[in-house]
């Protein structure tokens, strides 16, 4: 999970809450109260928390928890238990690492990485599901700077918990040794972090389960990784970043509404798809507003607007769209960055390359 910022931050719209959710540190279950339909009068839904009197979950707590999954004016909430082994493979699989960072800030040329957590899952694919052992590593590292106050809030991680601190480098090397492919929720943020501090993380396919996989169209209100885990019916403790793994792992292991493949298979799918950033060169002043509205983005450096496209047949609608609509027709040429799962949310270019409208 990634620091906050009053701007620009990567918990606003990047995949995590834009807040602290405060979570209750014993509670293994909360009940959400339905609001009736339709209210007679206005009602605020409050959480009811069942409080059990020991931290671990009891049978009693599970079986009122299904008394009231059972009930039309309830919704259950359980605390994620990560899971470190699941039934042998059967067939084909592929080793994924699943990753996740704790940062100083936003700016990968300036701010440090503090703790790394990483999952070395492997994935049978024909079932899109983990199988074997799951192995973890989580490490702290002191980043030679002061932890800014907003980050501690956040993290709980202290000037105190890092001092002295580093990597294990050799436990990081034997982890991401063999593997297919890296899984990061918002890989535009963690990839630049991780290859600045351990550069062998650049020779690797990464892939993004929070840009690579279509949450709305998928049924979802939000891509942020709590809000996904609610939709499932789990909670945890966020903003660590071996939990916020599991958290991931989880979510990606449950079907998707438009196939029912796992998350894991789509983003192993995904991966074996370059992606494009089509640039509208030379884009008329006055089409700026429709730009805008079908979502591309400004680049005030290179003073262009710009997209991303999922895969070729969209790249081709995508520029008959420009040619019709924001170049009226006329013959144009633009540019066009192909990236591969190499190259993909890393800070270095792709394949550029020029496109005929």
């Amino acid at each position: 999970m990634k620091s906050p910022s009053l701007s620009g931050s990567r918990q606003l719209g990047f995949g995590f809450d834009d807040a602290v959710i405060p979570m209750p540190t014993v509670p293994p279950v909360i009940a959400l109260r339905k609001a009736a339909t339709p209210p007679a009068v206005p009602v605020t839904a409050k959480p009811v928390i069942d409080t059990p009197t020991e931290p671990t979950r009891t049978a009693d707590a599970d079986a009122m928890a299904n008394v009231l999954d059972a009930h039309p004016d309830f919704r259950v909430l359980r605390r994620l238990v990560p899971r470190l082994a699941f039934p042998p493979a059967t067939g084909p699989v592929a080793t994924l690492l699943v990753l996740d960072t704790e940062t100083t800030g936003l700016n990968a040329a300036r701010d440090k990485v503090v703790e790394l957590a990483l999952l070395r899952v492997t994935v049978d694919l024909r079932t899109g599901q983990p199988v074997g052992a799951v192995l973890v590593y989580d490490g702290l590292e002191d980043p030679g700077m002061p932890m800014p106050d907003e980050i501690i809030a956040i993290t709980g991680i202290t000037d105190d918990m890092l001092h002295g601190q580093r990597l294990d480098e050799a436990e990081v090397q034997r982890l991401i040794d063999g593997v297919d492919l890296v899984l990061a929720h918002n890989a535009g943020f963690d990839r630049p972090f991780v290859e600045s501090r351990l550069p062998q993380f650049a020779a690797l396919n990464w892939a993004c389960s929070f840009a690579d996989i279509d949450w709305k169209q998928e049924g979802r209100g939000s891509a942020k990784l709590t809000s996904l885990a609610y939709d499932l019916g789990f909670f945890y403790d966020a903003h660590r970043a071996e939990m916020d793994c599991h958290a991931l792992l989880a979510v990606l292991m449950a079907p998707l509404k438009t196939t029912q493949a796992s998350g894991l298979s789509r983003l192993i799918e995904s991966a074996l798809t370059p992606t494009f950033r089509l640039q509208a060169t030379n884009a008329p002043f006055d089409a700026k507003d429709l730009l805008k509205a079908r979502g591309y983005r400004w680049d005030g450096a290179q003073k262009v607007w710009h997209t991303r496209l999922g895969d070729e047949a969209a790249l081709v609608l995508e520029c008959e769209w420009l040619k019709a609509t924001v170049y009226a027709g006329r013959s144009s040429r633009v540019q066009v960055e192909e990236l591969d799962a190499k190259t993909k949310y890393s800070a270095r270019p792709g394949q550029v390359g020029w496109r005929e409208l």
